[in-house]
């Protein structure tokens, strides 16, 4: 029975490997291999390959030393870190708020039996995920350093103390994701938010981690001092790694002493957890002055309400609503700097540096692109839409205030912020704000038209036409070729046209490409739609 529960919690995990849930059949096999081996090369090739070169880049500086245990504790410490993020979400989903909760526990099986069998399936997510750590740093450090019986069990033992961590942490952390989700309203926001800062972490690291390593091995003796002096116990976990019998034996028994208070812990909640729910509130009504709308401020709020909704809609969509308020308050802190390096890169050509700001402004806001998609995520319900009294025109037109509300604002913003820092013409100045939001009229009327050219209305996800239409396609990199367009055609045209010139044309050009796509638009209205 056990067995039969494990192999129905991986399988859940790794359905749509085996399953098309759009054709609602079986995967041919050849496909379900293919997929494999790409998740594969994914996991082994492209994060292993990562983690061997950091482990390269770290092992022999701190062996010579002699901090061999600083080596397994920062590893250890990454896989630890990359294991519990990984299997974390896997965690709230599929041990405490799982779909089939209420149908195991009404089936005659043991409780134990579906609590261990989701313990261990997250047992096993976590331990793949801290493995593509560990394993190449193993691999790594007994290359570098004479493989002895103590130094292998050591490595060994380590990577499975890791894998119980992970699963502790799994445990406490899915536990906390799953009673906060239970209490909010919008997790949508909750989810973008929390991406967004998992992003924003990664990038900040990414960008600061030559430095860091740097730092780390010109220090490492320092390093390891303060630890020995204030977080012993990551010297003991270090020195599991190269054999130490006395760090083995208790670091083995405080993990397992803290592993088994959790599963003791879970087996006393888990009915409690497995079958609770959202909490739900008696409706009670109250009078109240209902607030009349107009047509298009109805059909407006509606699609901001389905924007709002869908975190993936909001992140693969509306990633420019973030990043143009950070830019700008980025440009007014760190402006004078930045600018000063581009001038000094530009030489006799600085004059074009309000050109190329705005081509960077309407790059950065390309990342907006509601209006795309917004028409095939109808899907099955379009004939609601259909239905209603108002016009073909009224419906797609505010699909595409959408995404103008939601991206002129944040374009203005940054573009303002850009304004102040640069050094030019009053008509410059005006012209910096002016362009970026012809550029948001230009684009949006590109999205919507693709949307509505090259809509897929048969999802069964909504992320396949979130991510993966060939709209969403068409007007992302065809807003990216437009704003390279608008800032590398200056070069070629410099020595004739000044920037203000240049500028004036541009936005002239590209409002009047919107205005020609707007007229098709509203004059088809009718014709479009009622096609799909």
């Amino acid at each position: 029975m056990l067995k039969t529960l494990l192999k129905k919690q991986m399988m859940e995990i790794f359905r749509s490997y085996f399953y098309d849930s759009k054709k609602n059949r079986k995967r041919p096999r050849i496909t379900t291999m293919v997929y494999i081996c790409l998740y594969a090369v994914l996991m082994l090739g492209v994060l292993g390959g990562m983690f061997s070169f950091l482990a390269f880049t770290i092992c022999g500086p701190l062996v010579s030393v002699g901090m061999n245990w600083l080596y397994f504790t920062l590893m250890g410490l990454i896989s630890i870190l990359l294991g519990a993020f990984g299997s974390v979400f896997n965690t709230y989903s599929s041990l405490y708020l799982a779909k089939d909760n209420d149908l195991l526990l009404s089936m005659p099986i043991p409780v134990r039996h579906i609590m261990t069998a989701r313990l261990l399936s997250v047992y096993l997510m976590g331990l793949m995920y801290s493995a593509i750590v560990m394993v190449p740093a193993l691999i790594v450090y007994w290359v570098n350093v004479p493989v002895s019986a103590a130094t292998a069990l050591g490595g060994i033992l380590l990577t499975l103390l890791i894998s119980l961590i992970v699963l502790i942490l799994s445990c406490a952390l899915g536990w906390l994701v799953a009673k906060i989700s239970l209490k909010l309203k919008n997790r949508s926001f909750i989810t973008a938010i929390i991406s967004l800062v998992f992003i924003g972490a990664y990038y900040f690291f990414y960008f600061r981690a030559q430095q860091m390593i740097s730092d780390l091995i010109a220090n490492a003796v320092l390093y390891g001092q303060s630890i020995l002096g204030s977080a012993y116990p990551l010297y003991v976990f270090g020195r599991v790694g190269e054999g130490d019998a006395a760090a083995m034996g208790i670091a083995s028994a405080v993990v397992i002493a803290v592993f088994a208070l959790t599963a003791f812990a879970m087996s006393k909640s888990f009915l409690k957890i497995a079958t609770s729910s959202c909490n739900t509130r008696k409706a009670v009504y109250r009078e109240a002055r209902a607030q009349k709308l107009s047509v298009s401020q109805a059909l407006l709020i509606k699609e901001l309400k389905r924007f709002s909704s869908s975190s993936a809609y909001m992140l693969n969509c509306g990633m420019g609503i973030f990043i143009l308020p950070v830019c700008g308050v980025l440009i007014l802190i760190k402006g004078g700097e930045f600018l000063g390096t581009i001038v000094q890169v530009l030489g006799d050509m600085q004059g074009c540096l309000p050109v190329l700001i705005c081509a960077g402004i309407c790059l950065i806001s390309s990342m907006n692109n509601m209006a795309a998609p917004s028409v095939s995520l109808e899907g099955k319900s379009l004939w609601i839409a259909k239905s209603l009294p108002i016009s073909a025109w009224q419906m797609l037109r505010a699909k595409l205030l959408m995404q103008l509300l939601l991206t002129a604002i944040p374009t203005l913003l940054c573009s303002i912020c850009a304004s102040v820092m640069l050094e030019c013409t009053a008509f410059e100045h005006a012209l910096v704000i002016v362009m970026p939001i012809a550029f948001n009229i230009f684009s949006a009327c590109i999205a919507l038209f693709a949307g509505i050219k090259l809509p897929n209305l048969n999802w069964t996800n909504e992320i396949v036409p979130i991510k993966q239409g060939g709209s969403v396609a068409i007007a992302l990199f065809g807003d990216w070729i437009y704003a390279a367009a608008l800032g590398g055609i200056y070069f070629a045209v410099s020595k004739v046209i000044s920037p203000a010139i240049y500028m004036m044309l541009a936005t002239t050009i590209t409002a009047a490409l919107a205005l020609i796509i707007l007229i098709v638009l509203k004059r088809n209205a009718a014709k479009m739609v009622s096609e799909l």
